[in-house]
């Protein structure tokens, strides 16, 4: 994972603390920055009550500098016609307790085939598509189609995006050497189908976007991340990860904020944050934390987080772990978790 989105921004556009951000100009890509991603988690419920997780992520790397690949383009335009720089990776999930199913897609940036772009808004690669009405996120349908399974989802939205770190600079070290322009939307409304095993099922429920560009994602020093999207029944959210060192003698960072639907949030200071691994579980060659306590004594936050289904990797080209999970305690709820550097 760590080498895909980069550990060096040689050449690349840099994270800076003063710019600020504008939209809907940067719902789109930002192609001189390395990496970037459009990422959404809905935590679902059929008309019986059964828990579905869906997830869904576009990529976009850039394969060389700018200045580079402008070289590059102009080569190659003359000689195929087929020039870009631009890679695009699209992942998907379905997850029940009993069930995890993933699949994923790759294209090389091309109107017809893996794009961002507006009026409206939309984001495609192949036929999996976000779809907006406007220039803007939402309303949107988002509609997938795989030889394991289908979804479309209808995305409506009325809450304030929130913007993380500060002011959307979002640190990702302790010294501010390496971090990510990064908003989310964690308030969004869900209605649709899945087809999972040839069944059409109607579901209902929330989801979570997620919007991060960067040149360099982790340090040299940094190995994984735990990244937490929690939805307390108190209307509250709850967006928590850390980054942990390649060196178990140091320590992580972490970061959070609280959000509320009416675009107030709060910002967690890392000292108030402890996250503690419980239990692990053994998928494939790979064994990953899925229970876990965290503590916010500033928030009066005391959780008992657990998997949904244990088995949740994504056996794709970059595995992971990715899935839904519930939890008690202070406060009661559920969300999202993604585990990667294991």
């Amino acid at each position: 994972m760590s080498n895909t989105l980069g550990q060096s921004s040689s050449g690349y556009a840099a994270v800076l603390p003063e710019t600020k951000l504008a939209f809907p100009y940067d719902h789109l890509p930002h192609p001189t920055f390395r990496q970037e991603w459009w990422y959404l988690t809905a935590n679902l419920e059929t008309e019986s009550g059964k828990q579905i997780g869906v997830q869904w992520t576009q990529f976009r790397m850039a394969m060389s500098p700018e200045a580079e690949a402008r070289i590059q383009t102009e080569a190659l335009t003359k000689s195929q016609g087929w020039a870009t720089n631009q890679l695009y990776l699209a992942h998907t999930a379905v997850t029940t307790k009993d069930t995890h199913l993933a699949n994923e897609k790759w294209s090389r940036e091309h109107p017809k085939f893996s794009a961002v772009s507006a009026s409206p808004f939309e984001i495609k690669l192949d036929n999996w598509t976000w779809e907006a009405q406007g220039d803007d996120l939402f309303p949107a349908l988002l509609t997938v189609e795989s030889d394991q399974f289908d979804y479309r989802l209808a995305l409506t939205n009325d809450s304030p995006l929130q913007l993380q770190g500060e002011n959307g600079y979002s640190r990702k070290s302790a010294d501010g050497s390496v971090a990510s322009h990064y908003y989310s939307q964690p308030f969004i409304d869900v209605k649709g189908e899945v087809k999972l095993n040839g069944e059409l099922i109607s579901v209902t429920g929330t989801a979570w976007l997620d919007r991060e560009w960067s040149s360099q994602f982790l340090a040299d020093s940094q190995q994984g991340w735990d990244w937490f999207a929690l939805r307390l029944h108190d209307g509250s959210t709850l967006m928590l990860f850390q980054l942990r060192p390649s060196n178990a003698e140091q320590k992580s960072f972490y970061s959070g904020r609280r959000m509320y639907p009416d675009g107030r949030g709060e910002n967690i200071p890392s000292a108030d944050i402890s996250m503690t691994p419980l239990d692990y579980h053994q998928v494939d060659e790979g064994s990953y934390p899925v229970v876990w306590n965290i503590v916010i004594p500033t928030q009066q936050i005391n959780l008992n987080i657990n998997a949904l289904n244990k088995e949740a990797k994504m056996p794709l080209s970059i595995p992971y772990w990715e899935g839904p999970v519930y939890f008690n305690g202070s406060h009661t709820g559920e969300g999202y978790m993604e585990l990667t550097g294991y």
